[in-house]
């Protein structure tokens, strides 16, 4: 099971235990600029419904432990709920808020018929075995079965999650309901109606997005530098795709630590690297490096690919990227944003970059509804043509507006959620 989990550090922590801050700031900033009332912003910033249910374990030992689980639903205006599940002994109920919310912008933003969910599950997965990780999931499924459904929220991976997570979520749910419901969770195998190219869509997305900003400054791919940090389903994925397209990749990291090569990474010999040892660690006689020094490389684009806050106040001077691409959800605070924009440092923002999930996602939904079945082309290349639409709007909207393409991209997306509840107007 892949796990893209950074270990804290004290610079780091404080920024980590705001998300929902961060998202309400820049939700703030959006209702501000687009002149929505009060009334408005109180609506956006609370989620439409919270489950936290205790999820009892019988560990492999005979041992009982109980765990915490979380499940937020922050708007359906536009659609079910839409939103992944993570497996991290950072989960929190602010956390699981904070990327709901940023799941409801990333959905309106690309256009996707969805509202924003996300839930959570506070484990260590790396301290649990794969029979006592079924237990768990199936436990949580049950709990939330209440409010989860094709039609109504459904779940797809995250961090410390993956397609056997999916299915076992999958299979509990249609055990409950009697019959076998393919459209209730995304990012299944593919025996069990999962799409091709969901495996590399987030990371698909990341390039197809950092591709076009990297043009739109005027460098040339085959000439510009990279790093990486997280190489886990986001990063790894990335970096095989910019190494792809000609990008020398410099630096890659995971929860270990990180290496580096100047002259470029073999990226395909340290992916056979990783599989046969389980970090990027130790790959030959190259320099070692921290996730900390990885973000303050001297290269082109950063693709920060791991988890919140970590570029913040206190190392964003320290930053000498370019461009900076949000694999991650959150990666960067309010004031690192700022800080980074006096610099001119151009920063593509998580809903806009990493969409490329949820994007096949829902493709994956829409191919489970019908029963029919795309191929890997049509799905690279409907998710392709996806990401450089909503690349173009939000890049012209934010010269039109002379703003960020962070400011840019919520006020669409904002704009979008308001204008659904709007139209439909509140009950009773």
């Amino acid at each position: 099971m892949s796990v893209d989990v950074l270990p804290g550090t004290s610079t780091t922590e404080e920024v980590r235990k705001d998300p929902l801050g961060d998202a309400h700031r820049q939700l703030r900033a959006a209702c501000d600029r687009l002149g929505l009332d009060e009334g408005t912003f109180a609506m956006l910033a609370t989620p439409r419904r919270e489950m936290t249910v205790s999820i009892p374990l019988r560990r492999d030992s005979g041992e009982v432990e109980v765990l915490i689980g979380h499940r937020v639903q922050h708007n359906f205006s536009r659609g079910p709920a839409k939103g992944g599940l993570r497996y991290s002994p950072e989960v929190d109920l602010d956390e699981v808020r904070a990327l709901a919310m940023w799941m409801s912008w990333k959905c309106a933003l690309l256009d996707v018929p969805y509202g924003g969910a996300k839930g959570g599950v506070r484990i260590d997965p790396r301290n649990y075995s794969q029979a006592e990780l079924q237990r768990v999931t199936r436990r949580y499924a049950s709990e939330i079965s209440p409010i989860i459904g094709p039609a109504h929220d459904i779940p797809a991976p995250d961090i410390g999650t993956d397609e056997s997570t999916m299915a076992w979520i999958m299979d509990t749910y249609s055990v409950s309901s009697g019959h076998t419901v393919l459209g209730v969770v995304t990012g299944k195998p593919i025996s069990l109606g999962g799409s091709l190219g969901r495996a590399m869509a987030t990371s698909r997305g990341v390039v197809e997005v950092a591709l076009a900003a990297i043009s739109s400054t005027g460098l040339d791919p085959r000439g510009t530098t990279a790093a990486v940090q997280g190489f886990g389903k986001v990063g790894r994925g990335s970096a095989v795709l910019l190494a792809e397209a000609g990008v020398r990749v410099v630096a890659v990291s995971d929860q270990y630590g990180g290496v580096r090569d100047p002259q470029g990474l073999d990226i395909a010999a340290l992916c056979a690297h990783v599989d046969a040892t389980g970090s990027v660690v130790g790959f030959g006689r190259l320099t070692e490096i921290s996730n900390e020094d990885l973000l303050e490389l001297d290269v082109d684009l950063l693709v920060p690919a791991a988890v919140e806050g970590v570029i913040h106040e206190g190392n964003a001077d320290r930053i000498r990227a370019r461009l900076v691409v949000e694999g991650a959800n959150g990666p960067t605070s309010t004031r690192a944003d700022e800080l980074l924009r006096e610099r001119g440092v151009l920063v593509v923002p998580d809903i806009l970059a990493n969409a490329g999930g949820v994007v096949v996602s829902y493709f994956e939904w829409v191919q489970a509804n019908q029963a029919y079945w795309w191929s890997e082309d049509e799905v690279n290349q409907r998710l392709a043509e996806r990401m450089l639409l909503a690349w173009q709007r939000v890049h012209e909207r934010a010269t039109t507006d002379q703003t960020t393409l962070r400011e840019a991209a919520t006020c669409i997306a904002v704009e979008r959620v308001a204008a659904a509840h709007q139209q439909r107007g509140l009950y009773p």
